[in-house]
C-alpha cells in the first residue's frame, strides 16, 4: 500500500504527471483513457496539495501477459465442464446463509475488502460464496411492495409463499398489525418441514432471535415489531395474538439450536439484565411477567439442554454432550463485528461451528438458518465499513461451514432478502481502498468524494449551503456515514434482484431468474421433505430394487439347482 500525494497531478510509482495521468506513456490534458473509458473534463491536477490517496499500485507482471488470462479462463472452463455431471444426491443436510441487505454491490465491495484485509489489491479475490458453482437471481418484491422489507421476504424464502411487508409466517391475505387477520392465514416454514421429517434444526443470527428474518422460521405474526407482548397493542393481546418471542418456544417444540440476541424480550418487564444490570434500556420487556428462559430450562430438564449468555459459556460446552442449546448473547442485537468484545461476544463463525457440531449428530441430518443480520443495520445507518465487515465475517462463516460438511450430502445456499441504496464507483484505480476517495474532484462543486455513496440516508450534510468536503473528515473511520444524495434519518432498502449462490445436491435447480419464494421449494426437493417427497420414494424404490436384483438372481439359481 502506497500513499500518494497529489500536487500538480498524481505520481504513480515514481512517474510524475503534470496536467493528467500518464499510463503507458500517454499524457492527457483533460482526463485519461482507460480501456476505452474516459474521464471527461476532469483534471486530476486540480486535487488540493494536501489530499492523499491510498491505493495499491502494484499490477502483477503476470497480468500484463495474455497467457495469464487465457490460462485462467481455460482452467475455469474445465471446471465448468465438470459441472455437467450434476449432483443429484439426496441432501441429508440443508444450510441457508442469509445476508440481510446483502445486495450485489455489497457482495462486490465485500470481496474487495476481504482481499485488502489480506494486503491484496482486492478485486481478484474470491469470497467463499464466489466459489459456489451455481448462481441465480432472486426477485425480492413483496406482494404489496415494490421495494421489499425483511419480514415479507423472509416469509418467501423460508415458507415458500410471497407475503406483505411487515408480516412473518402468514400469507398475503393477512394485513399488517391487524390481529384478526392472522388465524387461517398461517404458512409453515422449511424449518418446520425439516423438524417434522426427523431432522435437527437450528437458527443462528447476529440480530435478535425474534427479529424479522429468524422469526419467519417459526412464528405467524401480522407485525414483525411484536417482539414481546410489551411491544404489542393491548387489543391485539386481548384478541389472542401471540408475541414473537413466545412463539419461538411454543410453535415448534424443541428447536435444537437457537443463538443470537434478544434476551430482554424473554424476561419480565423491568427485570435487570444479567450482563448490564444497571442499564434500564436492557431491562426485560414482558408485561405478562413470564420468564421464557426459565420456562425453557424447566421444560428441557434431562434433555442435555443448555442455556448460555456469553462466549466463555458457549465455547466451554462439549457439543457431543449437548442436544439442545439456547444462546442469548445480548439484550438486543449482537454488536457489530468491528466492535465485538472478543472475550465475551462470540463471532458468527464461532456460533456456526458450535451449531453444526450439535446438529450433525442426528443421523437424519439437519436444517440450519444462519443470518448475517447486521449487514442491513450498517447500511441503514450509512456506515458502509460496518456493513462490509459484517459481510466478510459471514463469508468466513460460510467457508468454515464448508469445511465441516460435504457437498455430497449437504446443500448450502447463500442469498439476501433485499438490497440497499449502496454503491461504489467514480473510476477508482485498481487496488483503491474500498473506503477511499475517487481519483477526481466533482466537476460541479470542485470537491472530492468517496467511492462509496448512498442514494439516500443519514450521510447527507450541507455546510454553508454546499456539500460537505469529505477531505476534512476521517472517511475510513469505522462509523463514518458515507454521503448520500437524499437526506433520511435511516437509509432505505434497494429494489433490485439479489444473488443466490448454491452448492451441493440439486444446487443446479437454482439458476436463471426466480421468484424469491422458489428457494425453499428447491431446498425441500433436494432433501425430500415437505411437499417434495414423491421423487425420492420412486428413486429410492428403484435403487432398492436394483440393489436387490443380484440377491434375487442368486436365489433363483439355487432354486434351479436344488429343484
Amino acid at each position: 500500500k502506497v500513499t500518494l500525494t497529489t500536487a500538480q497531478g498524481w505520481d504513480r510509482g515514481g512517474t510524475g504527471v503534470g496536467q493528467g495521468s500518464n499510463r503507458g506513456g500517454t499524457a492527457e490534458e483533460k482526463g485519461r483513457d482507460r480501456g476505452g473509458g474516459c474521464y471527461r473534463s476532469l483534471l486530476l491536477a486540480s486535487f488540493p496539495p494536501h489530499l492523499k490517496l491510498k491505493v495499491y499500485l502494484r499490477v502483477a507482471d503476470q497480468e500484463k501477459d495474455p497467457l495469464f488470462w487465457n490460462t485462467w479462463a481455460q482452467r475455469t472452463l474445465k471446471n465448468a465442464l465438470i459441472l455437467q455431471k450434476l449432483n443429484q444426491n439426496t441432501a441429508k443436510n440443508l444450510i441457508l446463509f442469509l445476508g440481510d441487505g446483502m445486495g450485489i454491490p455489497t457482495v462486490t465491495a465485500a470481496r474487495i475488502l476481504k482481499g485488502q484485509l489480506s494486503r491484496q489489491s482486492g478485486e481478484e479475490t474470491q469470497l467463499e460464496m464466489d466459489k459456489f458453482p451455481f448462481v441465480a437471481l432472486s426477485k425480492t418484491y413483496n406482494t404489496n411492495a415494490q421495494v421489499a422489507d425483511s419480514a415479507g421476504t423472509a416469509t418467501a424464502y423460508l415458507c415458500g409463499v410471497k407475503a406483505n411487508e411487515g408480516t412473518v409466517g402468514v400469507s398475503a391475505a393477512a394485513v399488517r398489525s391487524q390481529c384478526n387477520t392472522t388465524q387461517g392465514n398461517e404458512v409453515t416454514s422449511i424449518l418446520r418441514w425439516a423438524k417434522e421429517a426427523g431432522k435437527s434444526v437450528g437458527i443462528v443470527t447476529t440480530t435478535r432471535v425474534n427479529h424479522a428474518t429468524p422469526s419467519a422460521a417459526y412464528a405467524h405474526c401480522v407485525d414483525r415489531d411484536w417482539y414481546s407482548d410489551g411491544e404489542m397493542p393491548a387489543e391485539a393481546v386481548q384478541a389472542g395474538c401471540k408475541d414473537i418471542a413466545r412463539q419461538l418456544f411454543e410453535n415448534i417444540p424443541n428447536i435444537d439450536v437457537i443463538m443470537g440476541g434478544g434476551r430482554k424480550y424473554m424476561f419480565p418487564k423491568n427485570q435487570s439484565d444479567v450482563e448490564y444490570p444497571g442499564e434500564k434500556k436492557h431491562f426485560g420487556t414482558r408485561i405478562d411477567r413470564r420468564n421464557l428462559v426459565e420456562e425453557w430450562n424447566n421444560r428441557m430438564k434431562n434433555k442435555n439442554a443448555y442455556y448460555v449468555w456469553n462466549k466463555k459459556e458457549l465455547l466451554s460446552l462439549n457439543p457431543n454432550s449437548v442436544d439442545y442449546l439456547l444462546g442469548l448473547f445480548e439484550p438486543g442485537d449482537l454488536p457489530y463485528d468491528l466492535e465485538r468484545n472478543n472475550e465475551t461476544d462470540p463471532s458468527l463463525t464461532e456460533m456456526v461451528e458450535v451449531a453444526i457440531k450439535i446438529l450433525k449428530k442426528n443421523p437424519s441430518g439437519f436444517y440450519l438458518l444462519v443470518e448475517g443480520g447486521r449487514i442491513d443495520h450498517g447500511h441503514h445507518e450509512g456506515k458502509a465499513k460496518q456493513a462490509l465487515h459484517e459481510a466478510v465475517e459471514m463469508d468466513r462463516a460460510i467457508g468454515h461451514a464448508g469445511l465441516m460438511t460435504s457437498i455430497y450430502d449437504t446443500m448450502t445456499v447463500v442469498t439476501a432478502d433485499h438490497s440497499h441504496m449502496f454503491n461504489f464507483g467514480g473510476y477508482t484505480p485498481r487496488g483503491n481502498t474500498i473506503f477511499g476517495l475517487a481519483p477526481m474532484l466533482s466537476d460541479v462543486d470542485q470537491k472530492p468524494f468517496t467511492a462509496i455513496l448512498y442514494g439516500n440516508g443519514p450521510g447527507f450534510k450541507v455546510v454553508n449551503g454546499l456539500r460537505e468536503n469529505v477531505s476534512t473528515l476521517d472517511y475510513e473511520e469505522n462509523n463514518y456515514k458515507a454521503q448520500s444524495a437524499v437526506p433520511l434519518s435511516m437509509e432505505t432498502h434497494g429494489g433490485e434482484d439479489v444473488a443466490v449462490f448454491a452448492k451441493g445436491p440439486m444446487a443446479h435447480l437454482l439458476h436463471g431468474v426466480h421468484e424469491q419464494n422458489y428457494i425453499p421449494h428447491v431446498m425441500a426437493y433436494a432433501a425430500c421433505i415437505g411437499q417434495n417427497r414423491d421423487h425420492c420414494m420412486s428413486s429410492s424404490g428403484a435403487s432398492s430394487l436394483s440393489a436387490a436384483l443380484p440377491s434375487l438372481t442368486a436365489l433363483l439359481t439355487l432354486i434351479r439347482l436344488f429343484c
